[in-house]
């Protein structure tokens, strides 16, 4: 088993990866593959984001698919293993009838497939993933829609300071994020003469809420994911002095509201997509289309599932002549600006889509306000 791991693992990482497209046209079915990470620090992410695509691909299904063929939507769950991910490339390589690669999800997975993808190794449009890391070289195969970290980072603290606040906390949910991110947030709160105090989790999210003084700031920003926020709120909930957390989008609200945590401390997430409850039409059609076909609420990030595979389905539908991997990728390296229902998507030179950033709020008697 191994052996065969590691075989998959270097296919993926072989250049000239992707067959032939001219066998796609003869097939009856047109494939999008989409790879999830469901390891145990990613799976809030990633349920809720493939729960979203699933109902736009249904229902693009049941309005005729594309181009009057019906889309198989291909769902590869993945553990966010090196050898997993190369299993799930390897098999969308050997099915010809794949297009494109839609919504990858959650960041851990998508900054790899983006990686492989600048090295040369894959050879197909990599489309809307969850592409939360923004120090990424974004190549001429992959299509971020979405506001990356820093933008949402900046946002945070843009709103924040308008509030006339001056010293602001900044807590990091693993070392790993420290790392990543320290750097970034620290040089957006100097150009925003904010004063920064950073905190970083050596394991034990819960023991560092516990060990905040009296003179850590009210408002600290959370750079994470949500076990570790859920841990550190719990830890706060012994500290006498009321703080308010804003989170990044990797944070799932809905999911912390079921963990029990935050029962005392006001949660502020923001999000690279409108409000769940916005009048745009996509969001609109977002809601009735999860309605009918699942029973889930509503969340942000199953509506950035939703929002990747319209966005996919509408460039795809555009294509003129047989439907390929090179055709669909050609369409989509035109990087052409297209308004999907009030959530616009246009690309800058260093080839990401532009900043959209909102933000929801948990409360303590625990309702989401945005």
């Amino acid at each position: 088993m191994l052996q065969r791991a590691s075989a998959l693992t270097a296919a993926a990482a072989t250049p000239g990866w992707a067959q032939p497209g001219k066998a796609v046209a003869a097939t009856r079915s047109i494939v999008v593959a989409q790879i999830v990470d469901f390891s145990p620090a990613q799976q809030d992410v990633s349920k809720d984001f493939l729960i979203g695509s699933r109902a736009a691909w249904q229902e693009i299904n049941l309005r005729g698919g594309i181009g009057g063929k019906p889309v198989q939507h291909l769902a590869l769950e993945t553990d966010g293993t090196p050898a997993s991910l190369g299993a799930a490339l390897a098999s969308v390589r050997d099915n010809p009838a794949c297009v494109v690669l839609s919504g990858s999800a959650g960041d851990q997975i998508a900054s790899q497939v983006a990686a492989l993808s600048r090295q040369g190794n894959l050879n197909i449009a990599h489309v809307a993933p969850w592409l939360q890391n923004s120090n990424l070289e974004i190549d001429d195969k992959t299509f971020p829609i979405f506001a990356a970290r820093q933008e949402q980072i900046a946002y945070a603290l843009k709103t924040l300071s308008v509030m006339g606040l001056k010293d602001l906390g900044a807590v990091y949910g693993t070392a790993q994020d420290y790392s990543a991110y320290h750097g970034e947030l620290e040089r957006i709160a100097s150009g925003m003469q904010l004063k920064l105090q950073s905190f970083q989790s050596t394991g034990d999210a819960r023991a560092l809420g516990q060990k905040l003084t009296s003179g850590t700031p009210a408002i600290l920003i959370f750079v994470g994911g949500t076990p570790e926020l859920a841990g550190f709120t719990q830890g706060l909930e012994k500290q006498a002095r009321q703080r308010y957390i804003v989170a990044l989008a990797d944070v799932n609200l809905q999911s912390l509201l079921q963990m029990g945590a935050a029962r005392h401390t006001p949660v502020i997430a923001t999000q690279p997509v409108p409000l769940v409850n916005a009048r745009m039409p996509i969001v609109r059609s977002y809601r009735e289309t999860l309605g009918r076909l699942f029973d889930e609420p509503p969340t942000p990030l199953s509506l950035a599932g939703f929002i990747a595979a319209r966005y996919t389905y509408e460039v795809l539908n555009d294509v003129v002549g047989p439907l390929t991997r090179q055709s669909a990728l050609t369409a989509f390296q035109q990087r052409s600006s297209l308004d999907l229902g009030g959530f616009r998507i246009s690309f800058n030179p260093q080839r990401r889509s532009n900043a959209y950033v909102t933000q929801s709020m948990m409360t303590l008697d625990g309702r989401l306000i945005g």
